[in-house]
Parts: C-alpha cells; structure tokens; sequence
C-alpha cells in the first residue's frame, strides 16, 4: 500500500527543525542564493517568510489574482492560495497551513517551509549570518500522487462523518483513520481500518451505508491534506459527537484530546 502522508516526510521534517532556531528579528533571507529586501522577506517569531511575488520573480514564474485567490504558474508548478485559507493546492495537492494563508501590506505570503514542501527545495540556516536559505534550483515540483484506493475510501469516510463540519474537523477525522492505520492495535490499510469490524464496527456510516455515497468536494480535499501528512489532532484514535452519544465507551475510557466543531476526539 502506498501512502503519500510517508512520502518524503524524514527530508521534510529534517527541513522543518531547521527553521525556528532563528531568531525574530535581524535576520536575513536567500532565495535560490539571493539575498532579499526585508520588505519582500523577513523573519518573524523564527520563522521565514517571503511574498509570493518575490518567490515568483526569483524563480521565473508568473503570478496573478482571480479576484479571490492567488495564483502561481510555471516551471511545472500549478499553485492556488486563498487569503486565510487553511491549505493551498500545489499540482493538484493539497497542502495544510496551519497559520492560514497570510497578506501583509496587500500581498500574498509564503513560509520557506511552506514553498520547500511545494517545490521539494532544500532549506538551510546558516546560525552564524543570520540566514535562512531556500534553494529550488534543479528541483521538480511533485504532482499530486494518491494512492486510488485510499483517496477513495477516505474521502467517503470523511464526508459520510464529518458533512458539514469545517474543514479543519474533517482532516482530523482524516488523521483518526491515519493514526489507526498506523498503530499496531487497528487494520493496516485505510479501507481496513473503515470497515474494521473486529470488535464492533467502528464508524456508523459503515453501518447505516451512507459511507458508499458520493464525497463532498471539501472531504476530498480534506482527504488529501490529511493524506499528505497534516496533523492536526495529534495521535487521537477516536472521536464522537457529544451531541448524539453523550456517554459512551470513548468518553468513559479513553483521555480527551480535544474539540473540532461538534465532534470531540480522544487518545
């Protein structure tokens, strides 16, 4: 079974901790060698930000506004972002900003992080400039690369669960079948973990049918950021809604986590 959430994630992760050992002011960013203006790139609270239109112009792309998003094309990369939004599409993916997408002064702005994960780029910090260092050069944008079977049972899941919820509480009924997918207790497949029935079944849309009706476009979208590594509800293998089941085995025996929209999720 292929999984995309695995998909690169040491060299991602590796890129990510480098990062927030900078310091929030007096620093200095590179794109692709180049150092930056602090008006076009800066770093805020450890963290290195560029405009997308500097990004676009130092790596020969083009970038335009639809009148309610972003748009970034060339080179082999296809990008959407919408101010606020919780996720940008790169190539078809679907890629988790846990801050939003932010504008500042009227433009649209990017982490290092964020663009290292879009064009596969290496980032660096170099502790004794100041310097944080994003290099796409010779690197390929990846295209959105699901496993079918995944995608597919996982958006259904997701939409037969959480329909209605925000977008935020439907990648974390993404991460619940994911975190069961990886622990040893639970089936190792996504289709597995859905129709898990060892004990009892373990998600009512299995039970009442609704899981085989057709996705929302939110839980496929959902599905793919959860696909592709966001954690947005830690290692929770379970949730319910309080509203319907008030007291019930999950409540009773297992720690709360937290509250997504009406759903709460345990440990």
């Amino acid at each position: 079974m292929k999984l995309n959430w695995k998909r690169g994630a040491a060299g991602i992760l590796a890129a990510l901790a480098l990062i927030p050992g900078a310091q929030a002011a007096g620093g200095n960013v590179k794109l692709n060698g180049a150092t930056l203006s602090q008006q076009e790139a800066w770093i805020e609270h450890g963290t290195s930000y560029i405009t997308l239109a500097a990004f676009a112009r130092e790596t020969g792309r083009t970038l335009s506004w639809d009148g309610k998003q972003a748009i970034l094309e060339g080179n082999g990369l296809e990008l959407t972002a919408a101010p606020g939004a919780i996720y940008i599409l790169s190539n078809d993916r679907g890629l988790y900003v846990a801050e939003g997408v932010r504008v500042v002064d009227g433009r649209t702005v990017f982490s290092l992080r964020l663009l290292s994960q879009v064009t596969g780029g290496k980032l660096s910090w170099d502790a004794a400039s100041g310097t944080a260092h994003l290099d796409t050069r010779g690197t390929v944008p990846a295209q959105a690369d699901y496993d079918e079977e995944d995608l597919y049972w996982m958006s259904r899941i997701i939409s037969a669960e959480s329909r209605g919820e925000p977008l935020l509480g439907q990648i974390a009924v993404g991460n619940v079948v994911l975190n069961r997918v990886a622990d040893k207790q639970f089936p190792n497949t996504v289709k597995e973990v859905i129709f898990d029935d060892k004990y009892a079944i373990q998600f009512e849309p299995v039970e009442n049918g609704t899981v085989y009706n057709e996705p929302t476009d939110s839980a496929v979208l959902a599905s793919k950021i959860s696909l592709e590594g966001a954690d947005v509800i830690g290692s929770a293998l379970y949730f319910y809604a309080p509203a319907l089941s008030p007291v019930n085995w999950i409540n009773q025996n297992r720690p709360f986590y937290m509250t997504i929209g009406c759903h709460d999720f345990h440990l």
